[in-house]
């Protein structure tokens, strides 16, 4: 196994900017001696809300009945790969943030409900060979009505899906990393 001294770095070199990512190279001098540009993209970090919602408030918001305690989706259309995916909600980090404070302020900006409790789950790199991008999965439960403010860019529809059929209904096509990924950790770490 190599490790990171036996990489040297001889150039970065940032190609585009965008709105949403940066994009370019690094010129790599490899173990061996040669020398090899990796090329990446580089995102802000983001998080993903895995948000339960107790029946009893779910009942109170659309007067009327439930199966119990539900997770909140948001249905989307992704231009980027024209579908629409159901998906767990989410949003890039901003400067200063932690992944939980994000998570309750793009749950309620998404669907009207800020949660009383936030846990992070997990923290991890996406996409290793490709992006510098990383992603924390928060857990909220304790929702209560809020005040939804959709970026000019979300045109979401607030779905729920009863916990226990949460992960079946995710690995539907079209299915996404996100969602999937973070139901799974939920459920792992029993709060699903």
């Amino acid at each position: 196994m190599t490790t990171p001294d036996e990489w040297a770095l001889r150039e970065e070199v940032t190609e585009y900017e965008t709105p949403w990512y940066d994009g370019g190279y690094d010129l790599l001098e490899q173990p061996d001696g040669s020398e090899k540009r990796y090329y990446w993209a580089s995102l802000p970090p983001a998080v993903v809300v895995v948000a339960r919602i107790d029946a009893s408030v779910l009942e109170s918001v659309t007067n009327g009945e439930t199966s119990g305690d539900q997770l909140l989706f948001v249905e989307q259309y992704r231009p980027t790969i024209r579908e629409t995916h159901l998906e767990l909600p989410a949003g890039i980090v901003e400067d200063g943030e932690s992944y939980t404070h994000a998570a309750a302020r793009e749950l309620e900006e998404e669907t009207g409900f800020k949660p009383t409790s936030t846990a992070l789950l997990q923290e991890y790199a996406v996409a290793t060979g490709v992006l510098r991008h990383d992603r924390g999965v928060v857990y909220a439960e304790g929702l209560e009505p809020g005040e939804r403010e959709l970026d000019n860019n979300e045109f979401l529809e607030v779905k729920t899906v009863p916990i226990e059929t949460a992960i079946e209904r995710a690995r539907e096509q079209p299915a996404n990393d996100s969602t999937l990924t973070s139901l799974l950790l939920a459920k792992e770490d029993g709060l699903i």
